[in-house]
């Protein structure tokens, strides 16, 4: 609940400080003194746009701090702060400032952390919720009506969200499967064509590194092989080098005893010929290795085009190609099976709709009965609060099916026939900003259990109305307070002998300076107070002692 409310330098309010309680405060005083001042400068920390009009005149900047403190933060609200980062310590009070400048733009504060104006609107209707001549929001606007409805019925909403995200997550895996089989069959035909291509070419891993191997030595060995061919022209026949070594060696073997040298000539020469003979046998056995078969070499560059060009194709490695042919193969594999699982997720799917289908229509039936006793309920509060020709209507209209969601199968709005046969019409459409006011106090009496923010303010509720009605109004505005906090700028001394705290707001000139200041009266200060809203500018003692007798009838 609000608990402290501090002004600087707006509009006519140099300084402020205001200190609230629990139940039912009200505030009171002349017209223009300055009360609209007050719910504007509340209006700032709550996410209103900032208007440089409100800086007081002749001042740089102002600023406006709220001070709100909570048993325990509303579920709504510790997600939000939550999701902007901001820390409350339980028990912690929330703090929230607003400095405007003279000259155009703001800065808001929560618990002294810069924040966005956006989060401040975000919160500010778990925080405050206003009932003016204005009001735009809170139950004027339809998009909470459903909200409000399911709280008062009692319905299982937890269970159709549920069961609407289940039925989503079904669908989207059965659209999701529906795609990827009617994409396979779309490219059936190239799939297999593809497939029949890799299997009869069977690429194996590491193939193309093998045959360019094997190309390159083939290729070589078939060089080589000519060389070798030349030098054996050189080695054979009778004038080769080796037949003339074997031929010196021969006849040099038969004079050699005749000289020591000649014997030493003959060792050298047969080692020559030994040596000759060996190169010639390596000779021998490298052509005869590097012999190769021309298919063969045909064979690998062949394979080896293949190979690459299909990767082209592909538009991978070769040695991916493997790869290549199990997708293609475990894509014509899902075509196969595909149908299987196709309808295993549509019954999933079935079933799942049917699950949400039959709670949404629970709960589509908890909000007709919900409705009905909602409408009873509030007929019951209209006759006193004046309001008598007046009718109250819960409108719950089934949607077609493309607009159900995570909260049913319903729209919700709250409708009002303000004459017979005026026909109903939604309650921001009422033209009268006194009568909107006491529909929306009989909707907060009907709904009372249901909860709503954490302060709740009625401005000028009672406009239009005196005596039994205005007493109703009080008297149902304190109800309303006994379990939280509700303030009323109220004009009639019915409602204000309802507070429990009750603030004078005054506007008092010195010179050219025009000032507002609101007091927190005492017992005495209230029966003057309400005595001047009885008897107006000059306070009777009649006025007083009927102002008693208010104060005493409560």
């Amino acid at each position: 609940m609000l608990t402290r409310l501090s002004i600087r330098n707006i509009v006519l309010i140099e300084a402020l400080e205001l200190d609230f309680g629990r139940g039912l405060g009200v505030l009171t005083g002349e017209t223009g003194a300055g009360k609209s001042i007050l719910l504007d400068a509340l209006g700032l920390v709550l996410g209103n746009r900032a208007d440089s009009g409100l800086v007081r005149a002749g001042e740089d900047k102002a600023s406006v701090t709220a001070s709100f403190e909570f048993a325990r933060l509303p579920s709504t609200l510790s997600a939000a702060l939550d999701d902007a980062d901001l820390e409350i310590e339980e028990g912690e009070p929330l703090l929230i400032r607003r400095q405007l400048k003279a000259d155009g733009g703001s800065k808001a504060f929560i618990n002294d952390q810069p924040v966005g104006v956006a989060l401040l609107r975000e919160i500010g209707g778990a925080l405050v919720e206003l009932h003016g001549q204005h009001d735009d929001r809170g139950l004027v606007n339809p998009r909470g009506h459903r909200v409000l409805l399911d709280r008062y019925a009692g319905g299982d909403v937890e269970a159709v969200a549920q069961a609407w995200t289940a039925w989503q997550r079904a669908s989207e895996a059965l659209r999701k499967a529906q795609e990827e089989i009617e994409e396979a069959k779309a490219e059936q035909d190239l799939l297999l064509a593809h497939l029949t291509e890799l299997t009869t070419l069977e690429p194996q891993a590491g193939e193309e590194e093998r045959l360019a191997n094997a190309r390159a030595d083939m290729q070589k060995g078939e060089r080589l092989a000519g060389d070798l061919e030349e030098l054996r022209h050189v080695w054979d026949g009778s004038d080769a080098p080796l037949a003339q070594l074997r031929s010196a060696a021969r006849r040099l073997d038969r004079i050699g005893g005749e000289h020591p040298l000649l014997a030493e000539a003959l060792a050298s020469l047969d080692r020559a010929v030994i040596e000759a003979t060996e190169a010639e046998e390596k000779l021998e056995a490298a052509a005869e290795a590097l012999q190769h078969d021309p298919a063969a070499l045909d064979a690998a560059e062949t394979r080896l085009f293949e190979l690459r060009a299909l990767a082209r194709k592909h538009r991978c490695e070769v040695d991916e190609l493997p790869r290549k042919m199990r997708e293609f193969r475990a894509a014509l594999d899902a075509i196969e099976g595909g149908e299987a699982e196709l309808d295993a997720l549509e019954t999933a799917e079935r079933e799942k709709g049917e699950l949400y289908r039959t709670a949404a229509r629970q709960l589509h039936e908890a909000r007709i009965n919900g409705a009905q006793r909602l409408d009873a309920a509030v007929a019951a509060e209209l006759a006193p609060l004046k309001l008598d020709a007046a009718q109250f209507r819960t409108d719950v209209q089934e949607l077609p099916a493309e607009k159900w969601g995570a909260a049913g199968i319903d729209a919700v709005e709250f409708l009002i026939e303000t004459n017979p046969g005026a026909g109903f019409a939604p309650l921001a459409k009422i033209a009268s900003g006194g009568e909107l006011s006491r529909f929306i106090l009989a909707l907060k009496v009907a709904l009372a259990e249901q909860g709503g923010a954490a302060t709740v303010i009625f401005d000028e509720i009672d406009r239009g109305v005196g005596g039994a009605v205005a007493s109703a109004i009080g008297e149902r505005l304190a109800r309303l307070a006994q379990d939280g906090q509700l303030l009323a700028v109220t004009h009639s001394p019915q409602v204000a002998a309802r507070g429990g705290t009750h603030y004078r707001i005054a506007k008092s000139s010195e010179g050219t300076v025009t000032k507002t200041s609101v007091e927190r009266l005492d017992e005495a200060g209230r029966q003057e107070e309400i005595a001047r809203m009885l008897s107006g500018a000059e306070i009777t003692d009649e006025a007083r002692a009927q102002a008693d007798r208010l104060l005493e009838g409560v």
